[in-house]
């Protein structure tokens, strides 16, 4: 008896865990709770050291390429984000 309720909370324990990075992952995608589009996102990041990073962000309708270190942050480029067809580009300044 011991066995199976050991087995039954290992069950519902995996699917607690499962729940949760699933609404985890659900939250990430880019969509606010309010409903608005988030404003930043990281597009890509690829390690090019033991602490030094390379990120593309999009920031509003711009990309942005950085260096990111421990110690500080450094855009490396900037230019209009690729939009999809049914997108338009807005001049925000």
């Amino acid at each position: 008896m011991d066995m199976l309720r050991f087995a039954g909370s290992l069950v519902l324990v995996l699917c607690l865990l499962g729940g949760l990075l699933w609404a985890l992952k659900r939250m990430q995608t880019g969509i606010r709770p309010g409903g608005g589009v988030r404003q930043l996102q990281v597009i890509e990041a690829v390690s090019v050291g033991p602490r030094q990073k390379i990120a593309l962000v999009r920031v509003g309708s711009r990309e942005v390429l950085v260096g990111v270190s421990p110690t500080q942050l450094t855009a490396l480029g900037s230019w209009p984000a690729a939009l999809g067809d049914d997108s338009e580009i807005t001049d925000v300044a």
